[in-house]
């Protein structure tokens, strides 16, 4: 985008925030601008100054990057199905689940006033239920417009029993119904009337979503393009004037599907969309579910997303109280979707509706949203004459008096995305290993620094650190893999080696460091001293892992030098020990197309590439070795670094759904082919 156009948006942000009186996200925030220091304190504070300054340094970049490469309509037009292709992909949904029969019966149908609703379910995939209501006119006499509802996170139970999200938001339905429509509103799978999962990561601790390559955004986006194909099986239908429209969780859904499916003629998402500054560095991401999010590989911001509409009829619908969608970021993802609409000279396509209130589903949202659809599905700019009410009641609208045996609704997730399949890498050519750790990198490490970043780094060269008396053969070295973060790695052995003996890097994860740490104290305590590190680790009792993982480090000091390769996040820069807080962290990291441990995965290149450039390590062979969770980290970076002439990998992980997540890494290749194909790198 042009300057003019970056001045644009600096300046609605601006106004924005000085007229609007806008507060940001939400009472955690603690200020208004990130905090940038010199002094490094790891998990000190809500996340910490290092933490704050690197996710802000992360989001803006995201935010730089998304439209650097959209100066005109043909950069567009030229990239917008790759771009549809990577949304598709990032939802899980590449490949494409195979269009299976819906087999959809209507179950009974419910008559008020001139609404018939119906009790329907189909099967977006076998086993994938969805339980709708079809809202319809009593008297119709040709084809009518048709809305898609989906529904936000509103939990309706009776007696234990859910009724599902769809008749929290039925008085939508039966207001499109009286107003000239067909309306077919859906529930999620987390509270419809079999009720599925949403929170994987946000408080479930089920990381392996992410090394799955699974959001339930894209179960949600899946059963959205199923309901288009069963609209449009309709004879009521007219099947060439489809509008979605949805509140909160709703208005994400709305987005995917709208991004994905140009059946959508018209959207109007309510309250379901902000800036990744909003959700990273104004902390807004705490206050969502994974549905929200697609596994953001691509390193998008979201105007991305709202720009794959373009030039269909798109209209923003949000409150200016909303603290979980806050206004500033709304409109930053407006001005910078409204570049798009302006390349296509379709402006009066996009719209603004901004009303007073917080976040919930008001009428002055409603009115906007019913006028837009009426304007560009019935061409009818006419005043409302009526508003949406409670129409039936909703124990009426239950579509399932008993659910399902064969439903796979509650374990989705472990089906959803497929796995890799698997390889026989003794077989594969030396082609053939490099293509698939091409791919590898690709898809699951492209949250990496790219060359350009590594070149802004302020402390290339590492700081060699004496911290014991003379003639100790223990040191530290100092090193910057990525801004913020200075790491530490511990040298052991190297003074009085001989300067050909091989060098053992030893890659430690949290545990095994404070498995480890008693013994090292024992060995060089002046050097753990000079590390500063909290009470937390310390005061640990070692436990019965400590035993193994100590004999292995002994074993590997009496053969030669060893080095202790820390990655962020281990020891001296451990961010915190408060689980929900590091929670928060890992889910920032995933919006950024990240996790902690594949960027644990870059530290241990990092540290390697740069220990070979030191005048003492230059011409000693490196045999790098890891334990359990540790031993995926470096297998991970053995792939990336042809300076490792053996690998030792021990108690290897056996399931990723145990192992530190990796964005994508099961849809890539299995694990047990993962620690076969560096160990043949390293050979």
């Amino acid at each position: 985008m042009n300057d003019l156009s970056s001045l644009t948006i600096a300046l609605w942000r601006c106004l924005t925030v000085a007229f609007l009186s806008l507060v940001l996200c939400s009472a955690v925030q603690s200020q208004d601008q990130p905090l940038k220091t010199v002094t490094r304190h790891y998990g000190r504070g809500p996340m910490g100054p290092v933490l704050a300054e690197y996710f802000q340094k992360q989001t803006d970049s995201v935010t730089a990057s998304t439209f650097a490469e959209i100066k005109t309509l043909q950069d567009w037009t030229d990239r917008r199905q790759q771009y549809q292709q990577q949304l598709m992909s990032m939802l899980g949904l590449d490949p494409l689940p195979k269009k299976t029969d819906l087999s959809a019966v209507v179950t009974g149908t419910e008559t008020h006033d001139g609404v018939i609703a119906e009790k329907l379910y189909f099967q977006s995939s076998p086993g994938l239920y969805v339980t709708a209501n079809l809202y319809r006119p009593v008297n119709q006499t040709k084809p009518l417009p048709a809305i898609l509802y989906v529904c936000g996170h509103g939990r309706v139970k009776q007696d234990g029993v859910s009724l599902g999200n769809k008749t929290y938001y039925h008085h939508h339905g039966a207001w499109f119904a009286r107003n000239g429509y067909v309306c077919l509103t859906i529930d999620t799978i987390q509270l419809g009337e079999i009720e599925g999962l949403h929170h994987g990561t946000h408080h479930l601790g089920m990381w392996w979503w992410n090394s799955r390559g699974y959001t339930p955004a894209g179960v949600e986006a899946w059963n959205c393009i199923r309901a288009l194909d069963y609209l449009e099986s309709r004879e009521e239908v007219d099947a060439d004037r489809i509008g979605v429209t949805g509140r909160s969780g709703g208005g994400a859904y709305s987005w995917w599907i709208a991004a994905i499916d140009q059946r959508i003629k018209v959207a109007v998402p309510v309250a379901g969309i902000t800036s990744m500054q909003n959700h990273v560095a104004d902390h807004c991401v705490e206050g969502h579910c994974d549905c929200m999010f697609m596994l953001n590989t691509q390193r998008w911001d979201f105007p991305m997303v709202a720009a794959l509409v373009a030039p269909r009829p798109l209209l923003i619908a949000n409150s200016d109280k909303d603290r979980i969608f806050p206004l500033d970021g709304v409109v930053d993802v407006y001005q910078q979707t409204k570049q798009i609409y302006d390349l296509y000279d379709a402006g009066n396509q996009l719209g603004l509706h901004l009303t007073e209130g917080p976040h919930k589903d008001t009428q002055e949202l409603r009115v906007g949203a019913f006028r837009w659809l009426n304007r560009f599905l019935k061409q009818d700019q006419e005043l409302l004459q009526s508003v949406a009410v409670p129409w039936f009641e909703k124990s009426d609208l239950r579509v399932f008096e008993t659910l399902p045996t064969d439903e796979r609704v509650t374990t989705i997730h472990e089906t959803f995305v497929p796995l890799a399949e698997r390889r026989e890498i003794a077989k594969l050519s030396d082609l053939q290993q490099q293509q698939l750790i091409e791919q590898v990198r690709q898809q699951c490490f492209s949250g990496w620094p790219d060359a350009s970043e590594k070149k802004q780094r302020t402390k290339d060269l590492p700081l060699k650190v004496d911290d014991v008396a003379t003639g100790s053969p223990a040191y530290r070295v100092e090193l910057v893999t990525q801004e913020p973060f200075r790491l530490t790695q511990i040298c052991l052995g190297m003074k009085s080696a001989a300067s050909d003996k091989p060098v053992t890097l030893m890659v430690l994860d949290h545990q095994d460091w404070l498995q480890l740490l008693p013994r090292l104290t024992q060995l060089e305590p002046a050097l753990v001293r000079a590390l500063r590190l909290p009470a937390s680790q310390t005061e640990v009792t070692p436990d019965a892992k400590a035993a193994k993982i100590v004999i292995e480090f002994e074993r590997l000091l009496e053969k030669g030098p060893v080095v202790l390769l820390l990655a962020r996040d281990v020891g001296p820069t451990r961010w915190t020990e408060d689980q929900k807080l590091r929670t928060h962290i890992h889910r920032r990291f995933m919006l950024l197309g990240q996790t902690p441990a594949a960027m644990q995965v870059h530290d241990i290149l990092e540290s390697v590439q740069t220990l070979r450039r030191m005048p003492e390590f230059s011409d000693r062979p490196f045999e790098l070795t890891a334990v359990g969770d540790a031993a995926l980290i470096a297998a991970c970076a053995a792939l990336f670094a042809p300076d490792i002439q053996s690998l030792a990998l021990q108690q290897f992980p056996e399931s990723y759904t145990k192992a530190p997540d990796i964005p994508n890494l099961a849809r890539v290749i299995r694990l047990a082919d993962l620690k076969q194909l560096a160990e043949r790198q390293s050979q």
